[in-house]
């Protein structure tokens, strides 16, 4: 399989399954049925011996909890990370009020996850099936997360495949923006690594702090970004309130880096 057949896979299946549209039996509210959840995929290539993924084992980073590659899947030779933008109709609905997560948004979050999810497992019975072993990290038994930490961070993995940099929010700024959800795949599959066009962390952030004014829980700061506690807080209210949905992602709209790049403090 190529690169490029590998993503035409991907865009058919995201932009055709069922999963990426709400049905009206899902619809919080009649008009909601049909809505589109995500825009085409969009993606970044990393070796999976890439020492980059070791500096994540650091305390200062993530952890020694932080698992490689290769002690995901032994035979491992890349890491296929991809980012899923919002379509246009949740992140604008997103924008209209900065208290609440929109209806759009909601589902964005919750069924959303279920197709970014169901794309990873396409990719990876696809690839299996070309006779390359295959796994998604975070949905296998050995993925943990806690205390605002995981073993397989997806933030960082894009950051090492090429895929974006980080916003103060935390958030991952992609050529697509940061409003959308990201995944990966470790595939014994090879292709050459993507090149990351920048060493600093926050190469695309300008620090304009448009998302610490739009956060409701005033969870980030321009000068010391974002403190998990009360973004969490703030989304456990959210659970109670919109139950069995949650969500916010206010700093992921009516900024800069919603749905593009705004910056390039490259090499």
């Amino acid at each position: 399989m190529t690169r490029q057949e590998l993503i035409e896979k991907a865009i058919r299946y995201t932009l055709h399954t069922p999963d990426n549209y709400i049905t009206a039996e899902q619809a919080i509210s009649p008009d909601l049925a049909g809505l589109q959840i995500y825009e085409a995929p969009i993606f970044a290539f990393g070796a999976a011996e890439d020492e980059a993924f070791t500096g994540l084992q650091d305390p200062q980073v993530i952890g020694p909890h932080f698992r490689l590659p290769r002690q995901w899947l032994a035979q491992a030779r890349t890491v296929v990370s991809l980012f899923l933008p919002f379509s246009k109709d949740v992140k604008q609905s997103n924008a209209r009020a900065l208290d609440w997560p929109s209806a759009e948004w909601l589902h964005g979050r919750i069924e959303g996850q279920i197709c970014s999810d169901g794309l990873c497992r396409y990719l990876q019975a696809e690839l299996i099936n070309d006779g390359y072993p295959t796994i998604v990290p975070t949905l296998q038994p050995e993925f943990v997360s806690a205390n605002f930490s995981s073993n397989w961070s997806e933030r960082h993995v894009a950051f090492i495949c090429g895929l974006g940099t980080f916003g103060i929010s935390k958030g991952l700024i992609t050529e697509k923006g940061m409003a959308g959800r990201l995944c990966s795949l470790v595939t014994a599959w090879e292709t050459p690594p993507d090149t990351r066009a920048y060493e600093d962390l926050y190469a695309y952030c300008i620090r304009c702090g448009k998302c610490a004014r739009n956060c409701p829980a005033q969870a980030i700061s321009p000068e010391h970004g974002k403190d998990h506690p009360p973004c969490s807080a703030f989304l456990n209210i959210t659970k109670e309130k919109y139950r069995p949905r949650y969500g916010c992602g206010k700093c992921q709209v009516q900024v800069p880096c919603s749905d593009r790049r705004p910056g390039n403090r490259a090499l």
